[in-house]
């Protein structure tokens, strides 16, 4: 089914956009929540004007959003559990336990649905993305230890900027790569 989004739709599309969906999930969760409507011909006249509306309504979220996004920015949050000798989880942290734990930090509320991470299994610290708008997705560190012991600060801290080098490294590597690509494809045109 060809459907409009009205509003923006995570793993979708934004508003405006003209989509086929299967016929299912037109009408038994778009349609009725009211994030599409189907694409008829008058419908698609109108497509300008609804990705206008849905531009202006995106920035706006943003604006009142930006506070709650540097907060959880700057948020680290701490699970003391019971974990195996390989610090494998008897159980997991899931993004519902995230979710609490953010409201009961800050006492702002952020929806399970949002969080996008897996269920941690293991200790560590991890950074979890929460997506709060389509634009606007700040990540929260997540510091899992054992039960018991001593969460120590510097290992904390070297291990979260060790997976910041680790991103920054494969961004560089890709750019490098790229450049290298542009300089074969220089030198082959030149032939």
């Amino acid at each position: 089914m060809k459907v409009m989004l009205i509003r923006d739709v995570n793993n979708l599309g934004r508003a405006g956009d003209l989509k086929i969906v299967s016929d299912g999930y037109a009408r038994n969760y778009l349609l009725p929540r009211a994030f599409a409507v189907p694409a008829t011909s008058g419908v698609q006249k109108q497509v300008d004007n609804v990705r206008a509306a849905g531009d202006r309504r995106r920035e706006r979220e943003n604006v009142e959003k930006a506070d709650l996004a540097k907060k959880l920015d700057e948020l680290r949050i701490e699970f003391p559990v019971l974990a195996g000798d390989q610090g494998k989880l008897y159980g997991s942290i899931t993004n519902q336990m995230i979710a609490d734990a953010i409201k009961e930090s800050i006492g702002e509320t952020v929806d399970r649905r949002d969080i996008n991470s897996p269920s941690i299994r293991e200790l560590g610290v991890s950074q979890v993305p929460i997506r709060l708008t389509a634009d606007l997705v700040p990540t929260v560190t997540v510091v899992v230890y054992q039960d018991g012991e001593l969460v120590d600060e510097n290992a904390v801290y070297q291990e979260t900027l060790s997976q910041d080098l680790d991103a920054e490294n494969v961004l560089n590597e890709s750019v490098d790569i790229t450049e290298q690509e542009v300089d074969s494809i220089d030198s082959d045109s030149a032939n």
